[in-house]
């Protein structure tokens, strides 16, 4: 299953340690995530507990691929939320949602706000 969608110039969009990054084309591997009447988490922090949430999940299409990256995919736009940034307003669109790291002397961890 191979969904085009829009193509353009190379966007991205942060939201804390969270990264959105418009893609042209959903891979064919890509597998659906049921999504329906529940909020889509995109990340949870550990330490706090808040989330980066699709506010508006029900006009969102999430797939994930075998290695856990997460894509969400909606034709009227993304409105991110969390408690501690101010909302994020995406246009139309597919993204890959990818997790700012940080490097230690002993190992590569994810950042959680």
């Amino acid at each position: 299953m191979s969904k085009r969608v829009k193509s353009g110039k190379v966007r991205s969009y942060r939201q804390g340690d969270v990264l959105l990054m418009a893609v042209e084309e959903l891979p064919a591997r890509a597998e659906r995530v049921e999504v329906s009447g529940r909020p889509l988490v995109l990340a949870r922090g550990e330490a706090s507990g808040h989330a980066h949430v699709v506010a508006n999940s029900d006009e969102v299409e999430a797939y994930r691929l075998a290695d856990g990256t997460l894509l969400v995919v909606s034709e009227r736009g993304l409105r991110i939320e969390h408690e501690e940034h101010e909302a994020l307003e995406l246009p139309g669109g597919a993204y890959r949602v990818v997790r700012q790291r940080e490097y230690w002397p002993d190992r590569v961890r994810e950042v959680r706000d």
